[in-house]
């Protein structure tokens, strides 16, 4: 039937029975799992969740990402020294080890990740759901040392962090809230502490001020006569002037005439030796009362010639304030030729709140600096305190006076100015830096023991040189934390946990 075609055919049914054997050969083989390769020793872990650890081409359970190899070493974001593998704890805050590398990555969305689920909570102990803190129904309260938000009534762990929640006792009163803070996350947090004093507050104030020509070294320049003037010897405002140089010239038929009639009294004390005297001491002193300096007097005796143009010239050294006059005005006796101003000495204005009104009296030190001018802590004094406060500012003005050296300081210049007062002694005294101050009161943290702080509310009076003073709430030798108690994100956490609890309102922050 196959004929020649017959071994063509046996060749191909041959080749078609080949496959079909050596199927169940193969399918009897088993498939070896991805993890029995010895090869596979490195760890993969899930990205989102690193509780999560697997082999290459497993996903996470609870995200269903694939898992990621894990090449770096381990290490508590709040204690690098502390070392471990993927999953491990540390052993001081019981937080999970994270990549050294993205540690502070890591610290930062285990900080702020308040979105995650509740169903990621990678921890063996039950979730803690957040609860408001009631200060004031006593108790014990377990929360969280880096999200205070998390509060339990039963010990458990920060379903954020991993760490063991804190155990905080209540008191029965709003004002005292103990919390306890173990040595190492006091190390951790860089806390310090420093005991409450007695001692002394000198009154100072550093304050701005305004520099103000001394009135009492300013001169008013008017001509007792009328007249003209004949030549002005100063040209413009700001013009310095020595004692004795020219001011003007002026013509002045009074003046002239005033002149005559002391010639005529010379002439008088050669006949009548008995009132000639007295008619002389009169016309020298109507010349003096109308402004002829004494040097021009003494030349018209020995002249005999009145001066038709009778100079003016300065009493003092200083610059020119004010010129209201030029060559060839007429002027009377209410016209204010100029203003003459000396600037040997100075006054400085400066400001204080209306509260510290009592700190001063007058004749107390100050000093004035013009670091601008290359003047430092000048000398001055206290010479009189305004009455009136300033409307607008609610200021008080203190007027202090100091000498000008090389009459650098002008008028209208800022300074800074330091007022000292008197001191108040045997004052309770905390460091600024201590305080919390929330605008409406003032708290400080109190180490009552080595690991347990309370927070208290006091009464400040005056505040002065870093010091503050403490009218009730402290006694000296308490010990106050001053620095260490805020740290990074949680500084603000902590200081408004510490509000809400001393107040009573119950915040439970972000949704978990």
């Amino acid at each position: 039937m196959f004929g020649d075609n017959c071994p063509a055919r046996w060749l191909l049914a041959l080749m078609l029975a080949l496959p079909m054997l050596a199927l169940p050969t193969h399918a009897q083989q088993p498939s070896e799992p991805a993890h029995a390769h010895p090869e596979q020793a490195q760890p993969y872990a899930c990205p989102m969740h690193l509780d999560q650890t697997g082999q290459q081409g497993d996903r996470c359970p609870k995200c269903k990402m694939f898992l990621t190899p894990v090449d770096a070493t381990y290490a508590c974001p709040m204690h690098p020294e502390q070392t471990g593998a993927i999953g491990d704890r540390c052993p001081i805050c019981n937080m999970y080890l994270a990549p050294e590398e993205d540690e502070e990555e890591v610290a930062s969305q285990e900080g702020h990740n308040h979105g995650a689920e509740a169903g990621t909570q990678p921890l063996s102990s039950p979730a803690v759901k957040p609860n408001p803190l009631q200060p004031g129904s006593g108790g014990v309260k377990y929360v969280c040392p880096m999200h205070p938000h998390i509060v339990s009534d039963e010990p458990g762990t920060c379903p954020i962090c991993g760490m063991d929640l804190e155990k905080v006792e209540l008191g029965t009163s709003t004002e005292e809230v103990v919390v306890g803070v173990p040595g190492g996350m006091q190390q951790a947090l860089g806390m310090r502490v420093e005991s409450v004093q007695q001692g002394t507050l000198w009154r100072y104030i550093d304050t701005i001020g305004t520099v103000e020509y001394d009135q009492d070294a300013l001169s008013h320049i008017h001509a007792r006569v009328s007249g003209w003037i004949e030549k002005l010897g100063v040209a413009s405002v700001g013009d310095q002037v020595k004692q004795g140089d020219l001011l003007f010239e002026l013509y002045s038929p009074e003046l002239i005439n005033a002149q005559d009639d002391y010639l005529l009294a010379l002439d008088s004390l050669k006949s009548d030796t008995i009132r000639g005297p007295e008619l002389m001491r009169k016309a020298r002193l109507r010349l003096e009362l109308l402004g002829m300096d004494s040097r021009l007097i003494q030349q018209l005796e020995r002249s005999g010639k009145s001066l038709y143009r009778v100079p003016f010239y300065a009493q003092q050294d200083g610059y020119i304030s004010q010129l209201n006059v030029r060559d060839g005005m007429y002027i009377q006796p209410a016209t204010e030729v100029m203003k003459l101003v000396n600037l040997d000495n100075v006054w400085v204005i400066a400001e204080v709140f209306e509260n510290q009104q009592g700190w001063f009296n007058e004749g107390q030190d100050a000093a004035v600096t013009a670091s601008a001018l290359g003047l430092f802590e000048l000398e001055g004094q206290i010479d009189y305190i305004y009455p009136e406060l300033d409307p607008v500012t609610r200021a008080m003005q203190v007027r202090v006076s100091l000498a000008n050296p090389e009459g650098k300081l002008r008028p209208g210049s800022l300074v800074d100015v330091e007022l000292y007062g008197t001191a108040k002694r045997g004052l309770t005294l905390v460091p600024t830096e201590a305080l919390i101050q929330t605008g409406r009161s003032n708290r400080v943290v109190v180490q009552r023991a080595d690991t347990e702080f309370v927070v208290k509310e006091v009464t400040l009076g005056m505040i002065a040189q870093g010091k503050a003073e403490v009218l009730s709430g402290l006694e000296p030798g308490e010990r106050v934390v001053v620095s260490g108690q805020f740290l990074l994100d949680s500084e603000a956490s902590l200081k408004g946990s510490l509000m809400r609890m001393s107040s009573g309102s119950a915040h439970s922050g972000h949704s978990h």
